[in-house]
């Protein structure tokens, strides 16, 4: 998909942060492998209904490449030891691996009132401002999602939207080993660096990053985020 032009809403513009925040369960998965969770959110979107709650998912995969639906087997390079998923996500190919932040937003666009170009554009921003935290001052690239600092990627997006709902979502690099990126095109780009929040003079840890990066997501979609114990329904 092409990247969305964002343009900055009007101050106290914002409808969808002006509403009384709807709930969300938050689930921290840990660390997992790719596969099963993906899974998991297709029969989570395949079984919701107007009532379902909204869910955020975090995880750290284990290490993997996903290759988007309309993905180029070309774009894998030498993917080596590493396994390579065809899954059905927009974009090209990504690597997720430890180090690295996944969220998975399950969101019910209709219910928040907003379409397939401004999620992707809430996403980001979110990104924007947990980075800013850190005062590292990140930006878009038009026609390239995600999030990008100095011309290299720290955060990627894939999404997927089914009957209104979201699942897949984003990869943040936090404290990762880069390497697998130079063994692909990264999101089908030749020779695009990436980089993480610890190579920008940001927090190595994830347990750092996660609340803030978190609270950014409620604040961009009128969420209250209620953290929950376990793993969701349907169990991974």
């Amino acid at each position: 998909m092409s990247a969305p032009a964002c343009p900055a809403p009007a101050p106290a513009a914002d409808a969808v942060q002006a509403r009384d925040p709807l709930p969300a369960r938050v689930f921290d998965l840990g660390r997992q492998a790719y596969e099963p969770v993906w899974r998991a959110m297709q029969r989570f979107t395949d079984a919701r209904g107007e009532a379902t709650v909204d869910e955020l998912w975090l995880v750290e995969h284990e290490p993997v490449f996903t290759l988007g639906q309309a993905g180029k087997p070309e774009h894998v390079l030498a993917p080596g030891d590493i396994p390579v998923l065809h899954v059905d996500r927009g974009g090209q190919v990504t690597y997720h691996g430890p180090g690295q932040i996944v969220l998975y937003p399950l969101l019910d666009l209709r219910r928040l009132g907003i379409g397939v170009r401004e999620y992707v554009c809430r996403i980001e921003q979110a990104i924007i401002d947990t980075l800013d935290e850190w005062n590292i001052g990140a930006e878009r690239r038009e026609g390239a999602p995600g999030v990008y600092v100095g011309g290299a990627k720290v955060a990627a997006l894939g999404i997927r939207v089914r009957r209104g709902c979201t699942f897949h979502g984003l990869a943040f690099n936090v404290g990762m080993d880069l390497e697998p990126f130079h063994r692909i095109n990264p999101c089908g780009y030749q020779g695009l660096q990436v980089t993480s929040v610890r190579d920008l003079g940001g927090p190595s840890g994830m347990e750092a990053v996660k609340p803030l990066l978190l609270a950014h997501i409620a604040r961009q979609f009128g969420l209250a985020p209620q953290p929950e114990a376990g793993l969701p329904d349907p169990a991974i």
